[in-house]
């Protein structure tokens, strides 16, 4: 079978620009993608990606992209004109795509509260059409990621449906977290030059005055894909599908769950960087001077008989944190244990965990914002990961949590009830902890009972082996994808 050419468009891939596992996966697909395969060569793979104030001002060698100099796009009210520099994925000739336009994208922030907002991410939609007209390079598929290259599948249908270079060309809608979905003023569809195809767009939506990006895409691409098995069938009720349920039933035939893969080689701590003390399932050795190490730079006191609770995240409603105020001091109280966190976001979380730390401060370390070699010392570190989240459309840290043979306990939802299988102590199977009422009470009983197999440590060592052993790389995760692919182009 012949490579695939493969457009990949998002507003965050890393390193360039994070604030999200957004930006991870597209960086583990995309290099996966682009490398020489066991099975035969790489795909032509081809990321775009806005040219942020903070990329240009990184230093970052790029270059521009012949043929896609000083491009321009119509739009109603105004017309605005980019090029194309390109620099290649760290570890992989796959060459990412920025697109250069100081006018909408030298801004302080990947996102911001500006008036032209939709118009930002309209136009990354309408470079990934005019670079390839340029280039005429066919894609075989365009994969859009979230509610910001939304508009790209209608795009496609119709204001480049002239183009016959885009006769095969197909669409894929990636929905990384459904809470997002691009909501805006019905008038948008003028700005962005769609107000000709109101015919084409969620009814619904128009008739409230409304215009959503998400669902814009949902309703245009030729397949929609989630980050999880789970997660996509519980965005298609009414609890988790944030209003788009109905629309996500309708498309079910088309909606496939894809959990994210694992970039193993940021991810191992066998060879991990960032962390002092290497070790493996063959050999944990350099697990306990880690967690040694970890407390030492919390300046909390160390017995290796204690165990340690590690949580890196965003510290906001999904994550579940709320569920804290009425188990986590119970257990500080009661129990010789650790609780070290790493994070940032809504104030009243912060002053949450201002608060342990201040009323417990040989038990609790608290870094308040995020250091990314402290991750992972965090997830070398800790015997525990804790992660009891309201809704996960995939995660990444219990699966990070896996490898460095700390067992999570998480809630049954989303991702993480597709990656996280429950210990029982009697068989020695099962890599983590899981609950499934939304509730203090829920996370507390879980808590108690890994407690409870923490002082058998026998059966702790297995219940670390199982989850090391455990596979979630891209090798496993992006077949799923390319059989994706082909399905739709028949390549």
């Amino acid at each position: 079978m012949r490579p695939l050419r493969l457009a990949l468009c998002a507003s965050e891939v890393a390193p360039f620009a994070k604030t999200g596992g957004l930006a991870d996966v597209l960086l583990g697909l995309g290099r996966w993608l682009g490398r020489e395969a066991p099975q035969g060569p790489g795909h032509d793979v081809r990321i775009f990606l806005p040219l942020y104030r903070k990329i240009a001002a990184s230093g970052l060698a790029t270059q521009p992209l012949a043929g896609a100099q000083d491009l321009e796009v119509r739009f109603p009210q105004r017309t605005i004109r980019f090029s194309i520099r390109t620099a290649p994925l760290p570890q992989s000739e796959v060459l990412v795509h920025f697109v250069d336009c100081k006018e909408l994208f030298d801004r302080d922030g990947i996102y911001t509260e500006d008036g032209d907002e939709p118009l930002r991410f309209a136009l990354l939609s309408r470079a990934v059409l005019e670079t390839c007209q340029r280039l005429r390079w066919a894609p075989d598929v365009v994969h859009c990621n979230d509610w910001h290259t939304g508009l790209l599948p209608l795009y496609l249908r119709t204001l480049y449906a002239w183009d016959r270079m885009f006769a095969a060309t197909k669409s894929v809608l990636t929905i990384h977290n459904i809470g997002y979905q691009g909501l805006f003023d019905q008038s948008t569809l003028d700005v962005v030059g769609l107000g000709d195809q109101r015919a084409h767009v969620h009814h619904g939506d128009l008739r409230d005055g409304k215009l959503s990006f998400l669902k814009t895409g949902v309703l245009h691409a030729h397949r929609v894909t989630t980050v999880s098995k789970t997660y996509a069938r519980e965005i298609q009720t009414a609890e988790h599908g944030m209003g788009m349920d109905e629309l996500l039933r309708g498309r079910s035939g088309d909606l496939v769950g894809i959990v994210n893969g694992v970039d193993y080689g940021e991810w191992n701590p066998a060879a991990d960087p960032r962390i002092p003390h290497h070790y493996s399932a063959a050999d944990l050795g350099g697990k306990a001077k880690m967690k040694a190490a970890m407390l030492q730079r919390f300046q909390l006191p160390h017995d290796p008989r204690a165990p340690v609770f590690g949580v890196v995240s965003r510290l906001t409603a999904q994550k579940g944190f709320e569920l804290f105020a009425d188990s986590i001091p119970v257990f500080l109280q009661r129990e010789d244990m650790r609780l070290c966190v790493l994070g940032s976001g809504e104030d009243k979380h912060e002053k949450y965990f201002q608060w342990l730390r201040d009323t417990w401060p040989r038990k609790v370390g608290l870094y308040r914002g995020f250091q990314e070699d402290l991750a992972h010392w965090i997830e070398a570190g800790s015997d525990v990961f804790l992660m009891p989240s309201r809704f996960e459309p995939c995660g990444l840290n219990q699966m990070y949590s896996l490898r460095y043979g700390t067992p999570p306990i998480v809630r049954r939802t989303g991702g993480l009830a597709d990656t996280v299988e429950p210990w029982d102590p009697a068989s020695r199977t099962g890599t983590g902890f899981l609950f499934d009422e939304y509730s203090s009470q829920a996370l507390a009983g879980t808590i108690d009972w890994a407690l409870r197999n923490w002082r058998d440590q026998k059966g702790w060592q297995q219940l670390m082996k199982n989850g090391m052993q455990k596979d979630f790389s891209w090798d496993r995760q992006g077949p799923e994808y390319v059989a994706l692919y082909r399905s739709l182009t028949g390549a």
